[in-house]
Protein backbone atom coordinates (compact mmCIF):
# COMPACT_ATOMS: atom_id res chain seq x y z
CA UNK A 1 0.00 0.00 0.00
CA UNK A 2 1.09 3.47 -1.06
CA UNK A 3 0.17 6.12 1.28
CA UNK A 4 1.13 9.80 1.79
CA UNK A 5 -0.35 12.34 3.57
CA UNK A 6 -0.85 16.03 2.01
CA UNK A 7 0.04 19.00 3.79
CA UNK A 8 -1.43 19.21 7.40
CA UNK A 9 -4.72 20.61 7.24
CA UNK A 10 -5.98 23.35 10.43
CA UNK A 11 -8.38 20.74 11.26
CA UNK A 12 -7.89 19.54 14.94
CA UNK A 13 -7.24 15.70 14.74
CA UNK A 14 -3.68 14.42 14.21
CA UNK A 15 -3.13 14.19 10.82
CA UNK A 16 -1.64 10.62 11.95
CA UNK A 17 -5.64 9.36 12.84
CA UNK A 18 -7.10 10.25 9.11
CA UNK A 19 -3.73 8.57 7.56
CA UNK A 20 -4.36 5.46 9.98
CA UNK A 21 -7.94 5.43 8.97
CA UNK A 22 -6.96 5.78 5.22
CA UNK A 23 -4.30 3.17 5.33
CA UNK A 24 -6.89 0.79 7.24
CA UNK A 25 -9.55 1.42 4.91
CA UNK A 26 -7.54 0.47 1.34
CA UNK A 27 -6.62 -2.87 2.66
CA UNK A 28 -10.14 -3.87 3.28
CA UNK A 29 -10.88 -4.94 -0.19
CA UNK A 30 -9.02 -5.97 -3.27
CA UNK A 31 -11.53 -3.94 -5.34
CA UNK A 32 -10.35 -0.63 -3.51
CA UNK A 33 -8.06 1.53 -5.31
CA UNK A 34 -8.06 4.68 -3.59
CA UNK A 35 -8.76 6.09 -0.49
CA UNK A 36 -8.44 10.04 0.76
CA UNK A 37 -10.05 12.20 3.45
CA UNK A 38 -10.76 15.76 2.68
CA UNK A 39 -11.98 18.69 5.11
CA UNK A 40 -15.21 20.27 4.00
CA UNK A 41 -13.58 22.55 2.26
CA UNK A 42 -12.11 19.84 0.18
CA UNK A 43 -8.46 19.84 0.92
CA UNK A 44 -6.98 16.33 1.22
CA UNK A 45 -5.53 15.46 4.70
CA UNK A 46 -4.29 12.26 4.01
CA UNK A 47 -4.43 9.60 1.06
CA UNK A 48 -4.05 5.68 0.73
CA UNK A 49 -3.63 3.58 -2.57
CA UNK A 50 -3.27 0.45 -3.23
CA UNK A 51 -0.24 -1.15 -3.62
CA UNK A 52 0.80 -1.18 -7.51
CA UNK A 53 -2.16 1.13 -8.62
CA UNK A 54 -1.06 3.09 -11.79
CA UNK A 55 -3.72 5.86 -10.50
CA UNK A 56 -5.63 7.52 -13.28
CA UNK A 57 -5.66 11.26 -11.83
CA UNK A 58 -2.68 13.35 -11.31
CA UNK A 59 -2.01 14.38 -7.66
CA UNK A 60 -3.56 17.76 -9.09
CA UNK A 61 -6.12 16.11 -10.48
CA UNK A 62 -6.93 14.68 -7.47
CA UNK A 63 -6.95 17.94 -5.32
CA UNK A 64 -9.31 19.53 -8.04
CA UNK A 65 -11.50 16.31 -7.20
CA UNK A 66 -11.02 16.86 -3.70
CA UNK A 67 -12.75 20.06 -3.70
CA UNK A 68 -15.59 19.57 -5.95
CA UNK A 69 -16.70 15.97 -3.88
CA UNK A 70 -16.74 18.40 -0.77
CA UNK A 71 -18.60 21.36 -2.44
CA UNK A 72 -21.37 18.39 -4.17
CA UNK A 73 -21.62 17.09 -0.47
CA UNK A 74 -23.09 20.34 0.71
CA UNK A 75 -25.85 19.87 -1.72
CA UNK A 76 -26.50 16.42 -1.00
CA UNK A 77 -26.55 17.13 2.88
CA UNK A 78 -28.68 20.09 2.22
CA UNK A 79 -31.79 17.34 1.74
CA UNK A 80 -31.34 15.78 4.48
CA UNK A 81 -34.03 16.85 6.50
CA UNK A 82 -36.42 15.68 4.10
CA UNK A 83 -35.08 12.47 2.78
CA UNK A 84 -33.17 10.97 5.89
CA UNK A 85 -29.48 10.96 6.52
CA UNK A 86 -27.24 10.38 3.45
CA UNK A 87 -24.48 7.04 3.96
CA UNK A 88 -22.35 7.30 0.66
CA UNK A 89 -23.46 8.73 -2.75
CA UNK A 90 -21.34 7.01 -5.92
CA UNK A 91 -21.10 7.39 -9.33
CA UNK A 92 -20.10 4.80 -12.35
CA UNK A 93 -17.57 5.72 -14.47
CA UNK A 94 -16.02 3.25 -17.42
CA UNK A 95 -12.88 2.90 -15.57
CA UNK A 96 -13.72 3.17 -12.15
CA UNK A 97 -15.95 3.59 -9.52
CA UNK A 98 -15.97 6.51 -7.45
CA UNK A 99 -17.94 6.92 -3.58
CA UNK A 100 -17.89 9.55 -1.33
CA UNK A 101 -19.15 9.38 2.37
CA UNK A 102 -19.78 12.39 4.07
CA UNK A 103 -18.26 12.57 7.80
CA UNK A 104 -21.20 15.11 9.21
CA UNK A 105 -22.64 15.81 12.61
CA UNK A 106 -26.11 15.38 14.12
CA UNK A 107 -26.93 18.89 12.36
CA UNK A 108 -26.00 17.89 8.74
CA UNK A 109 -22.46 20.13 9.57
CA UNK A 110 -19.97 19.04 7.16
CA UNK A 111 -16.35 18.30 8.63
CA UNK A 112 -14.68 15.57 5.88
CA UNK A 113 -15.43 13.34 3.24
CA UNK A 114 -14.10 10.04 2.56
CA UNK A 115 -13.10 10.11 -1.25
CA UNK A 116 -13.43 6.03 -2.35
CA UNK A 117 -12.54 4.90 -5.84
CA UNK A 118 -12.99 0.68 -7.01
CA UNK A 119 -11.96 -1.14 -9.64
CA UNK A 120 -15.26 -1.27 -12.13
CA UNK A 121 -15.15 -4.68 -12.48
CA UNK A 122 -16.51 -4.59 -8.39
CA UNK A 123 -19.97 -3.78 -10.11
CA UNK A 124 -22.32 -4.54 -7.94
CA UNK A 125 -20.39 -5.62 -5.01
CA UNK A 126 -18.89 -1.55 -4.09
CA UNK A 127 -22.50 -1.53 -2.40
CA UNK A 128 -21.56 -4.21 -0.09
CA UNK A 129 -18.06 -3.02 0.33
CA UNK A 130 -19.17 0.02 1.52
CA UNK A 131 -21.86 -0.54 3.89
CA UNK A 132 -20.28 -3.45 5.43
CA UNK A 133 -16.59 -2.97 5.53
CA UNK A 134 -15.92 1.10 5.35
CA UNK A 135 -18.99 2.34 6.99
CA UNK A 136 -18.52 0.86 10.18
CA UNK A 137 -14.97 2.17 10.44
CA UNK A 138 -16.45 5.60 9.48
CA UNK A 139 -19.31 5.45 12.32
CA UNK A 140 -17.49 3.77 15.02
CA UNK A 141 -14.43 6.54 14.49
CA UNK A 142 -17.14 9.13 14.52
CA UNK A 143 -16.70 10.87 17.70
CA UNK A 144 -12.79 11.19 16.92
CA UNK A 145 -13.50 13.09 13.38
CA UNK A 146 -15.60 15.21 15.05
CA UNK A 147 -14.24 15.98 18.54
CA UNK A 148 -11.66 18.36 18.19
CA UNK A 149 -13.00 20.00 14.68
CA UNK A 150 -15.50 22.40 15.66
Amino acid sequence: MKTSTPSSSSSAAPPSFFQEVCDKVVTLDRAIRFVGIADADGKLVAVAERKGLKPLMTPEERAQYAITAATRQFTRLRWEYLLGKIGYASSYYAKLIRATIPIADENSRLYYVMLLSFDVEAGDKVHGIITKKILPIVNKNAAKFLRDAA
